[in-house]
This record gives structure tokens, C-alpha cells and sequence, in this order.
């Protein structure tokens, strides 16, 4: 009787499931609609989007089908439109509630990012969104690897192994100027594809090829993109007309796999980034066009909760050299960044050979022997950046240059014209020799001079070889604790290359190249200590449009350089970091001012430790000269005699050439 009893009660049971399964398959459309609905109200309240859509069903329990969708934000312009998708999914990830797409088809789905007189139509993606609290005050725990594991989770689920996507568009409009990309068709099978992507951007058109193939399974992705048409490069849009920028490549390959690692209890990205015929072009790169044959980052990423590393076998290739670059950056409190690139023996020839057309003119066609090696050490711990480590060492074994090639290194060694530069513009022309009567040999000019000025620019001038210990070191500190370039660190032999052998272009390019011209130099003994220092003295820049130590002289004291005293060798020596604002440190009736007796006092010592001067004299000096040259008129009437530099003549000065503007730009 019980067991009759208990077989009519698991019939009812079934059969009231079966019931529910069959209303539940029937109804299945209905739900999903209100399930949707409530959804997109959310969303829309939560963003301020207007979403619709015309038909939405199920046509299967692992199908879903939606036709007409849009969505535009209040008051902006449309951001998505789609005609139709058919998506399906995988049945068992479904029951438990993970999404897996299995196929897709996609018709017509059009992105349109604009942005007009900076109102945009995507801003909302960058704010929080309407009616959640403010968590600014609110801990928020950084785990790096649970977030990169769920994207790439939730990514490669949905990415299909089979679909087919037509008439796909992204727009890109910033006021007038508009950006598209159109992809005519696609077809994925078995995680495989190659399109067509037509680019065009004003008058200019491109069309692109995107070959890639998908692993979803094992997060697996690779590709390739390379220009459609025969012999033609791929251009990147966007960056010309916004950032006056120029980027062309003949390909690029890229790949990336996925893993988990025991050992650092997280994320690990390995893959491969590689381009080949690259051409880059921005001012702040390099006045020229870059060049790059080929390069390629053959990657291994670590991610940690709360830190990201690049591992030591990961290998950069740059056309003929390649090493194995250490980037470790952990977050704690603030960032705690360490770089380590150590590169043994390699031969010379091969750095010369791959540097790039266009970032180190002075060096091309170089021709070398022997063997080099380089060592770089990185510690930036932005909690306490006094502790900040920094060293890069090139060293040379068996290194000889044969051949100089289009630069000339050996500029210097004899009679040369320099020329002044202020806003990039050239203001003066000179020699630097005998043929100019305002030319001086080192033993022409005081000893009290040059020894002011060496300590006060760079005391070790004669003992480094090119770079001031510690000054690079320093100066990166104290400009990331400013959040500004503020300090150069630059020593004498760095002031001569930037302004005798390069452009007065800042950019990226010109500090490497004046670095590795630098080295050589002081590396060959291209040009003496000696002979260095004496151009040094033949050009700096001392007021406006007067240059070097005679014309400095005669300007502030109507004397030769050689007849100096300690007071007024400390004072030329004072201003030359700033050189146009000589005035500054004068009172109205010609003396200097008292906040100058802390330098005096500075440069005096030291000028009695290298036995120059007593320790009695440079402990009883005072700032102060007696300005007597043609300065002395812009110190007691500026106004009269044209204060502007602009408007300064230095003819009526001092004899020199007229009709020019204010002076060239301080030797920095």
C-alpha cells in the first residue's frame, strides 16, 4: 500500500515537472522579454540611455534571437544600432549558469563614438552611474589577477568558435572630422578567420587584412594585420589630423595565451608582438621620420594580486640587437617600480646597424669594432623617491670606431661655426677660433673663471667620463617629486653635444642620441677635456646675444677675461643658468642683491679647496662688483635704452652684430 502510495506521488511529481518544463519551453519567449525589460530598465536608468529593441525571442532553450535593437543616450546622439543577431549557446554551461556562446550571426551592427564642441555620446562609460553612492571614502581592494582572470573569462566564453558577422561598422566622429571602419563581411569557422576592413578618414582610404584564429578552450588568440592592396602600408587613422602624428607599418603579428601559475598564484600572459617596416613620425619623437625594419616582444606577464612582471625571459628583437628586459611594478600605497636589462658581450656593429633612421642622425653609417655590453638598474618607489636608484652603463671592450660615416664626431678638434638658437630659431653665428677676434684660449681667460664656473656647472668635469655620477639620478628624483621636468642634471660634456652637434628640438629622440654621442666622445677621446672645456667657455650664453667669456667680460666689466677678480668670476659664474635674467639679481642702483652672499660663500669655499684662493678670503667675501661694461646702462635705466629683448641691439652695446633679436637660448 505504501509502495503504491509512494509510485503515484513520484508520478504526480514527475508529471507536474514535465507540465512545468513543457510551460516553461512554450512560455520561454515571454520570459526572457520580461526578464529583458527589467534589465533594460536598470540599465537605462542607471546610464540615462534610451535602449529598444523590435522583436526579441528564443527560438530554441539554447537560442536567442533579436532584431532592431538601438541605443542612444538622453539627449545625445545614437551610440549602437543592430539589425538582427541570432546567438546560440552551449547547453551545459547554461544549466549552471555560465554563459558560453557557441555561434553567432550578426547583421548590421553600427558603433558610433561622437564627440561634438566636447560633449560626447559615451561619456557615460567613464561615470558612475546615477543612484549609487559615492565609495571614494570606501578601501577598495586591488587584486590585479581575479580582475584580468575575469575578463579574460568572461572574453574568451564570449567569443564564439563559429559565427558570421556582416555589415559591421564603427564610427569615430570628433566635430567634423570622421573616422570608419567597415568590415563587409565575416566568417568564423572552427575559431578561424581572414577580412577585409575598410578604413577611410577625410579624402584618405585604406583597406586592411585581419587574419585570426581563435582557441576559446585553452584562451588562445592570434592575428595578424597587414594591408589589403599589393605594396601598400598600413596607416593607422585617428592620430594624424588629432595629434599631428604619423604611424605606418607593413604588418603586425600578435598573439596571446592564458595560464595559471602556482608558483606566483596568479595570471600568466605569454605571446608575441612583432612589426615590421614601421614608420613613426611626431615632433616630440624626432624632427624625422623613424624607421624600424623589424621588432618584435616575445612576452611572459606575470600578474600578481596587487603586481604586474614582465619575466626576464621574455626577449625584445630591434632589427639586429636583442635582450631580455626585468619590469616589475607591485602597488604598495603608491607604486613601487624595478627594471633590471642586463646585455653581455654583443658586437658593436650590430647597435649601429639597427638604430633606427631618423632618431640618430649624427651616427649613421658608423662603422665599429669590438664588442659591447649594457647594464640598466631601475628602483622608483613612489613612497619614498629620495630612495630612487638609477644607473645606465654602456661599456666598451675592444671598441674602436673606423669610419665616422655621415656624422661628425670630430667637430670640435678644430675652428667650427656655432650657432645661437632661442625658440628654435638661429639668432647668432660664430666661430669658435682664431678667425674671431672675441675667441680665447683657456690660458686667455682667468683660472679663477673657469674654476668658478666648473664648480658651480660641473666639478668632476675632468675626472667623469660624460655623465655626472648621480646627477641623472638625482634630477629624475626630484622631477618626479615636482611632476615636472625641472632638473636636467647635465654635465659639460652633455650641454657641448646638445648644443655644438644636435637640434634645439626637445624630444625623445635627441636625449638617446645626445647620450650615445656622449659616450663616444668621452669613450674614444674624440675631443681632449681640454679643448672641450675651451669651446665651453667660447659659447656659453652670459646676457643677451653675448657669448662666451671675452664678450662676457667686456660686457659686465670692460676687461679681458684674464684680468678677472675672485667677486667678479663668482658672479659670471652665478648667471649662467639664466643668462637672460642677469638683472634680477641687481638692485636699482647697480649693486647686487643680499640674497646672493649664500652662492658666493658656496662657490668661494670650494674655490679655496682647490687652493685658488685662502680660506680667509673665501670665508670674508661679499657679493659684490662693480658693473662697469654696457650692462650697467640696463641695470640703471632699462626702459631707456629698450629693456625688452626684443627690441635689445647689441651693437649699440658693444660693438657686436646689429639688427639681431634678443640672444640665443641659454647653454643649458
Amino acid at each position: 500500500m505504501i509502495k503504491k502510495w509512494l509510485k503515484l506521488v513520484m508520478i504526480g511529481l514527475v508529471s507536474l515537472l514535465l507540465l512545468a518544463g513543457v510551460g516553461l519551453f512554450f512560455s520561454r519567449g515571454a520570459i526572457l522579454r520580461h526578464m529583458a525589460g527589467l534589465k533594460i530598465q536598470s540599465v537605462s536608468l542607471r546610464y540615462g540611455l534610451n535602449i529598444s529593441y523590435e522583436e526579441l525571442g528564443m527560438p530554441s532553450l539554447t537560442s536567442v534571437s533579436l532584431k532592431g535593437l538601438s541605443v542612444v543616450p538622453v539627449g545625445r546622439d545614437t551610440l549602437l544600432t543592430l539589425r538582427k543577431v541570432d546567438v546560440t549557446l552551449d547547453l551545459f554551461p547554461l544549466l549552471g549558469g555560465d554563459i558560453s556562446v557557441r555561434e553567432v550571426m550578426t547583421d548590421g551592427l553600427k558603433l558610433s563614438f561622437i564627440k561634438r564642441h566636447g560633449i560626447s555620446n559615451y561619456d557615460f562609460l567613464f561615470h558612475r552611474p546615477g543612484g549609487e553612492p559615492d565609495k571614494k571614502d570606501v578601501p577598495v581592494t586591488m587584486d590585479y589577477n581575479q580582475r584580468v582572470d575575469k575578463i579574460l573569462g568572461m572574453l574568451f566564453r564570449l567569443l564564439p568558435e563559429n559565427g558570421e558577422l556582416t555589415d559591421f561598422t564603427v564610427i569615430g566622429q570628433r566635430d567634423s572630422l570622421v573616422t570608419s571602419f567597415n568590415i563587409p563581411d565575416i566568417s568564423l569557422k572552427e575559431s578561424h578567420f581572414a577580412s577585409e576592413i575598410r578604413v577611410e578618414e577625410g579624402n584618405v582610404s585604406n583597406r586592411w587584412k585581419v587574419v585570426e584564429s581563435l582557441e576559446p578552450g585553452n584562451q588562445k588568440l592570434e592575428g595578424r594585420i597587414l594591408s589589403a592592396e599589393n605594396g601598400e602600408e598600413v596607416i593607422l587613422p585617428y592620430i594624424g589630423p588629432h595629434y599631428n602624428a604619423v604611424v605606418k607599418f607593413d604588418s603586425i603579428a600578435f598573439s596571446l595565451s592564458a595560464s595559471r601559475n602556482a608558483v606566483y598564484k596568479g595570471t600568466v600572459l605569454q605571446g608575441l608582438a612583432a612589426v615590421s617596416g614601421l614608420e613613426v613620425y611626431h615632433k616630440a619623437l624626432s624632427p624625422d621620420t623613424i624607421d624600424l625594419d623589424n621588432g618584435s616582444l616575445d612576452y611572459k606577464i606575470n600578474i600578481g594580486a596587487r603586481s604586474l612582471e614582465l619575466d626576464s625571459t621574455s626577449t625584445i628583437v630591434f632589427n639586429r640587437i636583442d635582450f631580455h628586459p626585468y619590469i616589475r611594478a607591485e602597488k604598495t600605497g603608491r607604486w613601487h617600480i624595478k627594471a633590471h636589462i642586463h646585455r653581455p658581450d654583443f658586437p658593436a656593429q650590430d647597435l649601429f646597424a639597427s638604430l633606427p633612421a631618423g632618431l640618430f642622425q649624427h651616427v649613421q653609417g658608423l662603422e665599429t669594432t669590438g664588442n659591447l655590453s649594457y647594464d640598466l638598474n631601475l628602483d622608483i618607489d613612489f613612497n619614498d623617491l629620495q630612495a630612487l636608484q638609477f644607473s645606465s652603463d654602456l661599456y666598451g671592450h675592444g671598441f674602436r670606431i673606423i669610419d665616422f660615416g655621415k656624422g661628425d664626431l670630430t667637430r670640435m678638434n678644430d675652428e667650427f661655426e656655432y650657432t645661437a638658437y632661442e625658440n628654435d630659431l638661429p639668432v647668432r653665428t660664430f666661430a669658435i677660433g682664431p678667425s674671431n677676434p672675441d675667441f680665447r684660449t683657456l690660458d686667455q681667460i682667468s683660472p679663477l673663471l673657469q674654476m668658478a664656473v666648473m664648480q658651480s656647472e660641473d666639478g668632476s668635469f675632468f675626472y667623469h667620463q660624460g655623465f655626472y655620477p648621480g646627477a641623472v639620478q638625482e634630477a629624475l628624483a626630484y622631477d618626479l617629486q615636482v611632476g615636472r621636468f625641472a632638473r636636467g642634471g647635465s654635465s659639460i660634456t652633455m650641454q657641448l653635444v646638445k648644443n655644438v652637434f644636435l637640434n634645439r628640438h626637445k624630444n625623445i629622440a635627441r636625449k638617446l642620441e645626445e647620450a650615445l654621442i656622449v659616450w663616444l666622445i668621452e669613450n674614444q677621446h674624440i675631443t681632449s677635456k681640454e679643448r672641450m672645456y675651451e669651446v665651453y667657455m667660447n659659447i656659453i650664453e652670459w646676457g643677451p646675444l653675448v657669448y662666451g667669456a671675452c664678450e662676457a667680460s667686456h660686457f659686465y666689466f670692460n676687461k679681458e677675461p684674464s684680468e678677472l677678480t675672485v667677486n667678479e668670476a663668482i658672479f659670471l659664474a652665478s648667471i649662467i643658468p639664466k643668462p637672460k635674467h642677469f638683472r634680477s639679481v641687481f638692485n636699482p642702483d647697480a649693486t647686487l642683491k643680499e640674497n646672493q652672499s649664500g652662492y658666493y660663500r658656496l662657490i668661494a669655499r670650494r674655490l679655496a679647496a682647490k687652493g685658488m684662493i685662502s680660506e680667509e678670503e673665501a670665508e670674508n667675501i661679499v657679493p659684490q662688483v662693480e658693473v662697469k661694461g654696457p650692462a650697467k646702462e640696463l641695470i640703471l635705466s632699462p626702459d631707456s635704452v629698450g629693456l625688452a629683448a626684443d627690441s635689445l641691439s647689441v651693437e649699440g652695446l658693444m660693438g657686436l652684430e646689429k639688427g639681431l633679436d634678443e640672444s640665443g637660448k641659454e647653454l643649458e
